[in-house]
């Protein structure tokens, strides 16, 4: 659910790198703030990329406020303080609620422990963000059934999964942008749940759980299917993303729609070029 929704912070300049880090930083200050230490520990860049966002499209006021902390024990590093931070940080608890209740559905031990620590937290954050938890809540409760079924739709657990991350990209469901923002995250929900199922395929299939992506393995064109998918996910995202007014820290958020989703297909890319392309003939064997 977390980790591919990134920049590539090697093609931003020293200043844009600056800026991102200290929303970066106003989201784990606010988490601790908000929820304690162990909701700290869930910070991720995604709930950052919709902070820089809605910070670029509605310019809440804010500061910017220096701190030490675990990670940055001797220098003072800035963060940004904001209602928007607030929100990203708010979203970002009950995405990592969840994904610890997913893991315990898959038996995972760190889930049950992860769901443990965060369940105070959970409760004061639904307080908070009613809405959005009850959204969140309502597209996994279907998703996790249709995983349960035989031979569950991949395009509808993909839509589940969209409109789980639609719901949280939303502070305001009678806001003018609100449309846009839900297609934004939508789009970005349906490829972050393909390709986590792309990533996890052999780890799933050792361990014995269910993947979507089961049906399509035996395909010889499994990796450009693959791809494709991803590509059309995304453009749903870049084409509802586009049509947002923005200008402020747009070289950072086209850097992650247009390139920082893309890494870890990278990665797999390089990783398949270098065993010879071995693994595509896998894919069509298996």
């Amino acid at each position: 659910m977390f980790g591919y929704i990134t920049p590539v912070l090697n093609a931003l300049s020293d200043e844009s790198k600056a800026r991102y880090r200290s929303v970066y930083c106003g989201v784990c200050h606010s988490l601790l703030g908000r929820y304690g230490q162990a909701a700290r520990l869930t910070l991720s860049n995604d709930m950052t990329f919709l902070a820089v966002l809605l910070d670029s499209l509605y310019e809440p006021e804010s500061s910017i406020q220096p701190a030490r902390c675990a990670i940055h024990p001797l220098h003072a590093h800035p963060y940004e303080q904001s209602t928007i931070v607030d929100f990203a940080s708010d979203m970002n608890l009950i995405l990592s609620y969840y994904k610890a209740a997913d893991q315990v559905l898959d038996g995972e031990p760190a889930g049950k422990l992860a769901e443990k620590k965060l369940r105070n937290a959970f409760t004061l954050v639904r307080e908070r963000r009613p809405r959005q938890c009850d959204e969140v809540h309502a597209a996994l409760e279907k998703l996790w059934a249709l995983e349960k079924e035989p031979s569950p739709d991949p395009d509808a657990l993909c839509n589940l999964s969209g409109q789980m991350l639609g719901a949280v990209f939303v502070p305001d469901p009678d806001d003018l942008w609100a449309s846009a923002l839900y297609g934004v995250g939508e789009g970005l929900g349906r490829f972050v749940y393909w390709m986590d199922a792309f990533d996890d395929f052999d780890a799933d299939r050792k361990k014995r759980r269910f993947n979507p992506l089961e049906p399509f393995r035996s395909r010889p064109d499994y990796i450009s299917f693959c791809g494709n998918t991803l590509e059309m996910f995304m453009a749903e995202a870049a084409e509802r993303f586009e049509i947002l007014p923005l200008e402020k820290d747009l070289d950072i958020l086209r850097n992650v729609i247009y390139s920082g989703v893309w890494q870890r297909w990278i990665q797999l890319e390089n990783k398949r070029n270098k065993n010879g392309g071995k693994e595509d003939s896998a894919h069509a064997e298996s």
